[in-house]
């Protein structure tokens, strides 16, 4: 077996796992897994299903805690840190499976996150948050929409709300998990150029994704990961003609 490949360096990283191992029982779902992402950088990350994708961003976010390894963010160490106090730090994430307050509207489901998760100098006097809120559904599409119950939204217009969701945290760094599943070629489309805008906010964002159209067009950089090991890491061309990862991922 090929040793995993070296971390690129990326100058200034706004997060750096280094070594990051994850075990369940007797199984190694994440196995010394080093990333770095730099501010404002867009990063795809793919490997087929159980490569360990969902286990990282958990380990991340906090859902999980790590066994081995670091992980920093921003200049902090996250070991210990609750998922609610990384996204106060800036780390913000959205779900495969979008799970909106279904019983409240797509406005005060954005409420929430400004006047409870932003991060803590950029939370804002209650006055400003339906302003605020307003303006984070216009860049997602959904302003028309802010007074519908979030229940009888859409699949695309749930994805979309996901994503305005995690974007009302004010992060510098956003985790998109499969935002695309499931969507038709223009719905994908629609997606895409919602975090492609993230750039212009000098958001980074990791974009885990199947759809390899949407990979090449948004990422500067792909990471490959196949069975908890990094196998890849550069840019999107040289990635996807590794002969490693054309086995084991664009093959199949």
């Amino acid at each position: 077996m090929a040793a995993p490949p070296e971390e690129r360096p990326v100058s200034d990283a706004l997060l750096r796992a280094a070594g990051v191992t994850k075990r369940f029982g007797g199984f190694t779902a994440l196995d010394r897994v080093d990333l770095s992402v730099a501010p404002g950088e867009r990063l795809g990350l793919i490997g087929p299903n159980g490569s360990g994708k969902s286990t990282l961003v958990n380990c991340l976010s906090g859902t999980l805690r790590n066994e081995e390894g670091s992980i920093h963010f921003g200049g902090h160490d996250l070991a210990g840190q609750p998922p609610h106090r990384r996204v106060r730090l800036g780390l913000a994430r959205s779900f495969q499976i979008p799970k909106p307050f279904a019983s409240m509207t797509v406005l005060d489901n954005l409420r929430v996150p400004l006047q409870y998760a932003a991060r803590l100098h950029e939370r804002l006097p209650p006055a400003h948050i339906v302003d605020e809120a307003m303006r984070v559904l216009r860049q997602v599409g959904l302003s028309n929409k802010a007074h519908a119950m979030s229940g009888g939204l859409t699949q695309v217009d749930m994805r979309k709300l996901e994503l305005a969701r995690a974007v009302a945290t004010k992060p510098t760094l956003l985790i998109s998990d499969e935002a695309m599943a499931g969507l038709s070629a223009s719905e994908t489309d629609d997606i895409l150029a919602l975090l492609l805008e993230l750039k212009e906010q000098r958001v980074a964002v990791i974009m885990i994704e199947h759809v390899m159209r949407a990979v090449m067009k948004f990422s500067d950089r792909i990471v490959v990961l196949v069975a908890g090991r990094k196998i890849a890491d550069g840019d999107p061309q040289t990635v996807v003609n590794n002969a490693e990862v054309v086995t084991a991922y664009l093959g199949q």
